[in-house]
């Protein structure tokens, strides 16, 4: 999995997290994580707000993914693919 999709699935599951948690959840550098947050701002998956000292994530999640191989999946399916095999009821892959 890529650090994108890591990143956008961390903040799936808690979007308040800040960029040092998000980092050590998804075990790279925070400035790696920035990176990331940021490409994944300016593609249109979420949309970053200040709110007081922190930011705070919203998940596009009607959104689809642009690469060929995942074309037309939107990022909903893969946050409910991911929350599904995490809690079990998910088959394993094949």
């Amino acid at each position: 999995m890529t650090s994108h999709a890591r990143v956008l699935l961390v903040i799936a599951r808690d979007p308040t997290l800040t960029l040092r948690q998000v980092a050590a959840t998804c075990r790279i550098s925070e400035r790696t994580a920035q990176a990331v947050v940021a490409d994944l701002e300016q593609a249109g998956y979420l949309h970053r707000q200040r709110v007081g000292r922190r930011n705070q994530y919203t998940l596009h999640l009607e959104g689809t993914f642009r690469h060929p191989a995942e074309a037309g999946i939107s990022v909903r399916a893969l946050v409910e693919i991911h929350d599904n095999r995490k809690a079990g009821t998910a088959p394993p892959p094949a």
